[in-house]
């Protein structure tokens, strides 16, 4: 299997993207430490997956380097080693720019990219240390490019985490550690079927600018990180890869089937 005895790390692994990823990399063989704030939903989700999962409750709108450490010195105590991190964990809170609470601002950007860097930081010395190199993933977005007016502190996150994905690879690379991202557009999570698809309104103005015609499944998304974490994405370094249906390279309006 593609990632028969490897150890992945995975960030809000609960539900969402995170579960997806963790759900795929154990399908393909590997180990899965999921790390999430939702202890509830964490324990839920590994009593299912068995065995080669284990739950940490991390709290990473709190995180410090020392935390992160321990973080991952935690899934080494478990499993051995770390192979591979997904960098999963995000929010998002929507309000008009002039409205836009600056503690919601610093919020994100704590949990949306500190949090990433500390803990690719981490990583990346546990996997220095052991040698052998890894591969480091996180999650971008359509919206590191595209603009939203009221997701303000998102977008900016997601644009800070594409330019951190390079510059992660570019002084990680020569340690044998690829770093990537990858880029969702409008993807069928709880969040967003219970948010964005839950209004006919917002549900056509998705679609009108998707030319696949219809939003993405969390699944299709855990397939590109597992190619990205994976030997047969070996010379791909840097690069952030958009499963988003064509919606970032559209410039005009599609037709929206009823």
């Amino acid at each position: 299997m593609k990632h028969d005895g490897k150890v992945v790390i995975v960030t809000g692994a609960a539900q969402g993207l995170g579960l997806a990823c963790a759900e795929r990399f154990l399908s393909e063989g590997a180990k899965v430490f999921l790390v999430d704030i939702l202890k509830e939903k964490l324990d839920e989700v590994v009593a299912k997956l068995g065995p080669k999962s284990v739950a940490c409750v991390c709290d990473l709108s709190d995180i410090s380097s020392v935390k992160a450490k321990d973080l991952v010195d935690q899934a080494v105590t478990v499993f051995g080693k770390v192979d591979v991190l997904v960098n999963n964990a995000g929010i998002i809170h929507l309000a008009d720019f002039v409205d836009f609470p600056e503690e919601m601002f610093d919020r994100t950007q704590r949990i949306n990219v500190k949090a990433a860097f500390l803990i690719g930081q981490a990583v990346a010395r546990q996997m220095i240390k052991q040698g052998g190199g890894g591969s480091i993933v996180n999650m971008s977005s359509v919206n590191a490019n595209l603009a939203i007016p009221n997701a303000v502190a998102y977008a900016v996150s997601k644009g800070a985490m594409k330019q951190l994905t390079a510059v992660m690879a570019v002084g990680l690379t020569p340690h044998g550690i690829r770093v990537n991202a990858v880029g969702p557009g409008t993807i069928l999570t709880e969040l967003v079927e219970n948010s964005i698809m839950a209004s006919e309104t917002a549900r056509r103005n998705v679609l009108a600018r998707t030319p696949i015609g219809r939003c993405g499944q969390p699944s299709e998304v855990a397939s590109v990180v597992s190619f990205l974490a994976s030997d047969d994405a070996s010379y791909i370094v840097g690069q952030t890869i958009y499963p988003d249906g064509g919606r970032s390279i559209v410039n005009y309006m599609v037709p929206v089937k009823d």
